[in-house]
């Protein structure tokens, strides 16, 4: 069978995949679960140092919008950091096919046939994508640096998923504050059901099993709300 590159070739879909290069899914998984973990936590300490009360309501709000607005910047200033380094290699890579075309078009034939495609094949196929320097581009670029040039990670999308999703994480703990509570049990119950349902929609997104993800994020978190109730007990003990 011979294939005509020439001719345009769209792929019979028998499926379809989930977008996993949009930049959006890690940090807004991490946030949300950041943001639970860490304010349950912070909420722990505080109610295990001088109790439930308007300390813990101003502890957890002080967690929401300094955790938010941290992840949002920390997301930001990493995934732009990615993109521009990504651009540079790609400018690299734009300037080397322009000062030597043969080279990179033999490079090309050679990881066609590392690949297992034949000499003449390979040389052939080369040849073609070589032909037009912006698809000649793209190739190199994804075999070359293993990204697509034209779904580089957006730092705004990043910076916008970490700050929306650590704050719906972290006013879970913070709910039954602000409507009076005065103990930390209903805020534990939220919690706790708040962790494994996130642990458990985030397994389902990967295709790992639900309850083996809510599992795991409920016994992360209980662990961390254990030792900062406990290290907030023993320092409002020792302080009293």
């Amino acid at each position: 069978m011979s294939v005509d590159l020439a001719t345009p070739y769209s792929a019979e879909k028998h499926h379809s995949h989930r977008d996993v290069t949009g930049g959006w899914l890690r940090p807004a998984v991490f946030g949300a679960m950041d943001g639970l973990v860490s304010n349950f936590a912070l909420i722990a300490g505080v109610v295990g140092a001088a109790g439930a009360g308007k300390g813990a309501l101003l502890a957890g709000f002080a967690g929401l919008a300094a955790g938010a607005c941290s992840m949002a910047a920390g997301e930001y200033t990493s995934v732009r950091s990615q993109t521009e380094l990504m651009r540079a290699e790609i400018a690299v890579e734009r300037r080397e096919l322009a000062r030597n075309p043969d080279g990179e078009r033999e490079e090309l034939a050679a990881l066609y046939r590392a690949r297992g495609l034949d000499a003449a094949l390979a040389a052939k196929v080369a040849e073609r994508l070589s032909a037009d320097p912006e698809r000649a581009l793209r190739v190199h670029v994804r075999e070359e640096l293993g990204v697509d040039p034209d779904d580089l990670p957006s730092p705004y999308v990043a910076a916008i998923s970490s700050f929306c999703a650590f704050a719906a994480g972290a006013l879970v703990p913070l709910l039954p504050f602000l409507f009076g509570a005065s103990a930390m049990v209903v805020a534990t119950v939220l919690s706790l059901v708040g962790l494994f349902t996130f642990g458990a929609v985030v397994a389902r997104m990967t295709a790992r099993p639900w309850w083996l993800g809510g599992l795991r994020q409920l016994a992360l978190g209980t662990a961390a709300a254990c030792v900062t109730f406990g290290l907030g007990h023993l320092l409002g003990v020792s302080l009293s």
